[in-house]
């Protein structure tokens, strides 16, 4: 037995949805949101509060990106979040008596199971977290007991954004919002899709109508340290090459076709074995001598364990399946069964037997952490860190057990001799990197590059973003500096369609197929509300005048898209430290 740890461990969760208030409800939208809230926010909350009950401090690195707390703190929210509550249970109640009258007892107990799950939400979030699901994350941080990253504001990908005063704008709003928010700067963030870019002279990949000349561009850490980020993560296969292991592909078929077309031209980077995920390193791409920023690893091991539904962890036959569901309440009565079983072949979930699967996985995952440190110390003498960094919603929502294995990994931990529990900035402050690397462009998606944001159905998307891009930056230049409160109202909602036309969402969601059409009337929506902005502060600013309907569509859209009240124009006009 080990007198001290060999190392330490951490799960980071990565929590983000589009901006979906007022842009509809079900079954894209603010469904999304209810769901997500209720399934893994909330959960968690209650997870995370439960261990610290128990005398543990999780020591949890959670990423809530700025437009989701935009959207958790909003009143309309709360309102459809109750609403929600009170449906899922009166379906759940509906549920119970029929089953009963029909004699299936099995099925009403599990209807009465979804009653006390939706009942235990709403009574956690009226009166223990007093409506405000952000401020029991603070609260949580405050004490110590978990660590807030950020995001990009509205989860641009960074890479393949034109225009250095966009990336300029997702960083710098990322750090104001999470001031308001949480009474702190952040320390770290997750880079939308772990994607990164290294500096360059760079060419747009997509030709639009404004036409773009290459251009030297900063890299992406370049951001980040100039704005008092200290860390960000990365996949493994960008610290030390090797073939990138996708974290969606086994989850979307749409993917796998996208992935065979891209593997013909893809060639993995050779494998630098001298690099190790369990170490910090530091990155630049700069030649000013900034000061460089931490990167913490994604180990591949650990996580291929949690994110493969056919091998991992949720694909187990015992777990409660996501697709399957009994309308119209849409609660779900069936065990995943076999991940290759259609949803005719479902067999009646059994709670019992799933729970008792949830020790089995957390104890296989957690003498996996234990097998990786040690035997990264016997090789290398040194104490390390096992990053496991996963999508919040991954627990809870898509693997309903997955809170659940998410809490008892950390109790095993917390008894462990040889690994602690820590929080990212925590093991920073501890074991500060001091050899500075550089790293190549690329993110978490199959192959590590690109390809699942642009391709042949999502090309278009970036045409109209650049356009958009170069507008708002002339817009920025040309009025930003002016003392006219009209003016400056429309620009910053001009400001606002532009990160939300933005999000990587729409063009992740085109290309899995998962609401193609819902992100493609998103991205489009944004980029007409942002032409005819752009235009209203065209007219405004060389003294023409603007009619009723004019303010009354600029009164509308602040309504709808309201977000980020501290938006400042100069981000689009220019950066601050030029390459």
């Amino acid at each position: 037995m080990a007198e001290k740890p060999l190392g330490a461990f951490t799960f980071i969760l990565h929590s983000h949805l589009p901006y979906v208030l007022s842009h509809g409800r079900w079954p894209h939208g603010t469904d999304w949101l209810v769901e997500a809230a209720s399934e893994t926010y909330v959960p968690i909350l209650m997870m995370l509060n439960q261990l610290i009950s128990e005398g543990i401090n999780p020591h949890i690195t959670i990423g809530i990106s700025p437009v989701l707390c935009e959207q958790l703190a909003h009143d309309t929210f709360k309102k459809e979040f109750r609403d929600y509550l009170d449906t899922k249970i009166k379906a759940a109640i509906e549920d119970r008596d029929t089953f009963a009258r029909h004699g299936r007892d099995s099925m009403a107990a599990l209807a009465e199971g979804w009653r006390d799950f939706f009942t235990n939400a709403k009574i956690n979030f009226d009166e223990r977290y007093n409506g405000d699901i952000i401020s029991e994350f603070k609260r949580l941080q405050d004490e110590d007991h978990i660590e807030i990253m950020t995001c990009g504001a509205t989860h641009g990908y960074m890479p393949l954004l034109s225009h250095d005063t966009t990336i300029q704008a997702q960083v710098k709003q990322a750090v104001e919002s999470y001031n308001r928010y949480f009474g702190r700067k952040p320390r770290g963030i997750w880079l939308p899709e772990c994607a990164y870019r290294p500096r360059y002279e760079w060419s747009p990949p997509v030709k639009s109508n404004i036409g773009q000349d290459a251009y030297m561009r900063k890299g992406v850490e370049e951001f980040l340290s100039e704005n008092g980020l200290e860390y960000f993560i990365v996949d493994s296969s960008l610290l030390k090459g090797g073939k990138a292991i996708g974290v969606y592909i086994d989850r979307f078929e749409a993917l796998q076709k996208l992935w065979g077309q891209f593997e013909k031209s893809y060639e993995p980077r050779g494998e630098d074995k001298t690099r190790y995920p369990q170490e910090l390193h530091l990155v630049s791409s700069a030649v000013e001598g900034k000061k460089p920023v931490a990167i913490f690893t994604r180990d591949p091991d650990t996580g291929l364990q949690v994110w493969s539904g056919e091998h991992g962890y949720p694909g187990d036959g015992n777990y409660l399946d996501f697709h399957k569901k009994h309308f119209p309440g849409g609660h779900r009565y069936w065990r995943v069964t076999s991940p290759k079983s259609d949803l005719a072949d479902k067999l009646e979930y059994d709670p019992d037997m799933a729970m008792s699967r949830v020790p089995e996985n957390a104890s296989h995952f957690a003498g996996l952490i234990t097998d990786i440190l040690k035997g990264y110390h016997k090789t290398t003498g040194k104490f390390g860190i096992l990053s496991a960094p996963f999508d919040a919603e991954l627990f809870g929502h898509w693997w309903f057990e997955g809170v659940q294995f998410l809490g008892q990994v950390m109790r095993e931990i917390h008894s462990s001799p040889d690994v602690e529990l820590t929080t990212c900035s925590a093991y920073l402050d501890q074991h500060r990197p001091t050899d500075v690397i550089s790293i190549p462009e690329g993110s978490w998606g199959e192959g590590g590059y690109h390809y699942i944001w642009l391709n042949e159905w999502t090309e278009w998307t970036w045409k109209h973003i650049y356009e958009d891009e170069a507008k708002m930056s002339e817009l920025a230049r040309n009025y930003g500096d002016r003392a006219d409160n009209e003016l400056q109202d429309i620009l910053k909602q001009a400001a606002r369609e532009l990160m939300l036309e933005a999000a990587s969402d729409w063009q992740f969601l085109i290309s899995t197929w998962a609401a193609r059409d819902y992100a493609e009337m998103r991205l489009a929506e944004h980029h007409d509300a942002f032409v005819k902005l752009a235009e209203m502060a065209d007219r405004y600013a060389n003294g023409k005048q603007l009619s009723d309907s004019d303010w009354t569509y600029l009164g509308d859209i602040k309504k709808q898209d309201d977000i980020f009240p501290d938006i400042r124009i100069d981000w689009f006009a220019k950066v601050d430290f030029p390459a």
